[in-house]
């Protein structure tokens, strides 16, 4: 590769890894003066469409304590059929079918180019994927009509092999059996103060455990063929069954659903029990298929206001709790609200089930007590104003995505492991994650996120989820690395994949040891600015969620001062005179908005809100992350085609149109003079059909982001001196102010 820029895009592409250094320092000391941890942002499930998995089983490393997978950057004796595993050095035999590999006839994991490889696991079955809808009936009318219309295309959007399963709740909570024969609609109801545990569920339901099991052998039947998705056993329980079934049943029962019929008194909140309706929905998967795929999906309007995970009380005067109240330590529930989702979430992750929250109210709703359900599960969590929005129906929609074959773009129940070189430790991950606590010899005892494991439980992946995974370097000072010598990680993911399969994906990466004090411009030269600036914007999230805020921003202030120190050039007296060498010149920007952005600065955001900023910064890939933490500005004018400018007021210009991707916003922006002209109308007239086109090309645009993205942006058209400019303003640095000589939007008053 003739840059480590293409490098870096090379192999993001093929393995969806990228590192914070590309080039290591081999020792302990020289790597904690680098400032900025080693460490790699890991997309497992990364869409290649050159990546067919292969239907045969991994060749593992015999060695007990490594159980490495046999990769391209094995040594391999083809005449005596060994091969020398690249982290332990222990010498295997090549199993029997490989008999007749030669060098120019190798097996797929051996080539170069499958440094990341999918194996298909033949002999495992896995049963189909379950959803199970928990939906909250205190709703007006017309919010619970459009949530209805949503839930019932969704069922034309599953697999007919899926599991369906209803839940909703308001005052009490009411399990729906489906499948019956009397035609007659049927519903267990709860009481929404008491929790309910799994034991007793279990008996008050009848529910037995799928008889399949998980993962387990079982017999071929008859007519399928090997490695495809079996016929499901029919589920031993009546509230779960296969939607192609029960279709019917399902739409008609969704369509009578009725507002939450328990009166409401002036000056009160509906009564609503969130926390006993999840605790349920939970303890009935768990009962019953215990390590299955699934999502749990809870549609809520409002905050939980009775029984276990109460956030407020029903009386209006009472006001939610915000972030004054928090710092304070003025919120009643907050405590044992958080502690009773926690352990909801730890049951759900524990056997292999995901959680997503769909929040759409105008108040808040409690996302910051159940996020550990998200966090924990990887589920989703969708924020918006109401059901009825299509931010709320495209994204949900969105959730059922198919690939090129038709099948969903979701793996369930999956684990992320972490395999390193001698040289190497692990300290942790930080994403959408649980720790399955599983201690190897690769394990530091310094901790960054969630460490002291080399596994990971992610409940549900699609192929955006990514990782943040931090590393230790041992090696000591004294003990150099031989000359040439390459540092190696392998990631091992395993996972249920839509099609039924069990699934295993291994990437194998390798990247080159150097001396520091003799090639440090090599280390240099390998520094991945993006990268370092997500992984650090993850580890600050992660410090903000215990620590004060003015500490977390010391602390990143700290690290940007020591990492310019470190690699910038500066003569003393000359503020002008200081350098930056160009892999590292948009680091400080990155810097800079990530202290400005609403991930560290909670003020003009709501408890609820920040949640859902520091869930959507933790589960996304590289490339969307550097969006939120510095939005991208397109200008667009007559002077030329459009370009990206500088995210700072002198680029608001009266000719000028703007579009803004805050990730979470797309936003439009007229300038004064283009504002005038479109309020005139001037692109009506047939004269004017280059104005035209220039006030359509940022709609276009704007357009082919909202199609793609998840969840759906907010969509925002303003002009200068509109009121949702504020939008455009909170974000662009102030450098033109009422101080200077140029007036706002960059032209000198006359």
């Amino acid at each position: 590769m003739s840059t480590y820029a293409e490098f870096i895009e090379q192999q993001e592409s093929r393995d969806g890894v990228r590192f914070s250094w590309n080039v290591w320092p081999s020792s302990k000391l020289e790597a904690t003066r680098l400032v900025v941890p080693l460490g790699c942002l890991f997309t497992p499930l990364k869409e290649r469409l050159d990546l067919p998995p292969i239907q045969y089983d991994p060749v593992l490393c015999t060695r007990n304590t490594c159980r490495a997978i046999l990769n391209p950057l094995c040594q391999v004796d083809y005449r005596a059929k060994f091969w020398v595993c690249n982290f332990c050095f222990q010498r295997n035999p090549f199993p029997q079918q490989y008999a007749a590999m030669t060098e120019t006839c190798q097996p797929a994991e051996l080539i170069p180019q499958f440094s990341t490889i999918e194996y298909t696991i033949m002999r495992a079955t896995v049963p189909p994927p379950i959803f199970l809808y928990v939906i909250d009936t205190c709703m007006d009318v017309e919010e619970l009509g459009s949530l209805k219309e949503s839930l019932q295309l969704s069922l034309s959007l599953l697999p007919s092999n899926a599991l369906i399963g209803l839940i909703t709740f308001g005052k009490m909570v009411s399990v729906h059996e489906l499948g019956g024969q009397t035609g007659c609609a049927k519903s267990y109801v709860f009481r929404g103060t008491k929790d309910i545990s799994a034991k007793q569920l279990q008996e008050m339901l009848g529910l037995t455990r799928y008889a399949g099991g998980v993962g387990q052998g079982q017999p071929q039947q008859p007519g399928v063929p090997p490695g495809q998705a079996q016929r499901p056993q029919q589920p031993a329980n009546r509230f779960l069954q296969l939607l192609s079934s029960v279709d019917m049943q399902v739409t008609d029962l969704l369509g009578e659903l009725q507002r939450d019929p328990w009166g409401v008194p002036q000056g009160k909140r509906s009564l609503r029990s969130t926390g006993v309706a999840l605790s349920i929905a939970v303890g009935l998967l768990d009962c019953c298929f215990p390590g299955a795929g699934s999502r749990i999906m809870v549609f809520i309007n409002g905050p939980c206001s009775q029984g276990p995970g109460q956030v407020v009380n029903d009386d209006l005067k009472q006001p939610i709790r915000s972030h004054h109240d928090i710092e304070k330590d003025n919120a009643k529930y907050l405590k044992k609200a958080v502690k009773h989702y926690e352990a909801l979430a730890e049951r759900a992750a524990s056997s292999g089930h995901a959680i997503d929250i769909y929040s759409c109210a105008l108040d808040q709703t409690g996302l910051l007590e159940m996020k550990s359900c998200c966090n924990t599960t990887g589920g989703h969590m969708v924020m918006g104003d109401s059901f009825n929005s299509s931010l709320f129906k495209q994204t949900f929609q969105r959730v059922y995505n198919r690939n090129e074959h038709g099948e969903l773009r979701m793996g369930f129940n999956a684990s992320v492991e972490v395999k390193t070189s001698r040289e190497l430790k692990i300290n942790g991950a930080i994403g959408a994650c649980v720790s399955l606590g599983i201690k190897s010899s690769s394990v530091s005892e310094t901790e960054m996120g969630l460490g002291g494991t080399c596994q990971w439980k992610i409940c549900t992946l699609n192929p955006n989820a990514t990782l943040g995974i931090f590393f230790e370097i041992v090696n000591q000072h004294g003990a150099p690395i031989p000359q040439g010598g390459r540092g190696c990680i392998q990631f091992i993911t395993q996972y249920q994949h839509s099609s039924g399969q069990q699934r295993v994906r291994v990437t194998t990466v390798a990247r080159n040891w150097a001396d520091a004090t003799s090639n440090i411009y090599h280390i240099s030269a390998g520094f991945d600015q993006e990268c370092s600036a997500v992984l650090m914007a993850r580890l600050a999230v992660f410090r903000a969620e215990s620590d004060e805020g003015t500490d977390v921003l010391r602390w990143v202030d700290r690290m940007l001062i020591r990492l310019c120190q470190k690699f910038g050039e500066y003569s003393k007296d000359d503020p002008g005179s200081f350098r930056l060498p160009e892999n590292y010149t948009l680091y400080p920007q990155f810097i800079f908005h990530l202290r400005r952005s609403q991930f560290l600065q909670v003020f003009n955001n709501s408890p609820d809100e920040t949640t859902f900023y520091r869930h959507m910064l933790n589960r996304e890939d590289l490339t969307q992350s550097l969006i939120m933490i510095q939005p991208i500005l397109y200008s667009y004018s007559f002077n030329g085609p459009p370009e990206p400018v500088l995210l700072d007021t002198s680029s608001i210009q009266a000719d000028r149109i703007l579009l803004m991707d805050t990730f979470f916003q797309i936003l439009i922006f007229h300038g004064e003079t283009i504002a005038q002209w479109r309020a005139q109308r001037f692109q009506d007239l047939p004269e004017y059909e280059n104005f035209k086109q220039l006030l359509e090309a940022p709609v276009t645009d704007a357009q082919d982001i909202l199609q793609s993205r998840f969840p759906m942006p907010r969509y925002i058209d303003t002009e200068q001196g509109g009121s949702q400019a504020r939008f455009l303003l909170s974000k662009v640095n102030p450098s033109n102010t009422h101080n200077n000589p140029y007036a706002y939007g960059g032209v000198r008053k006359t």
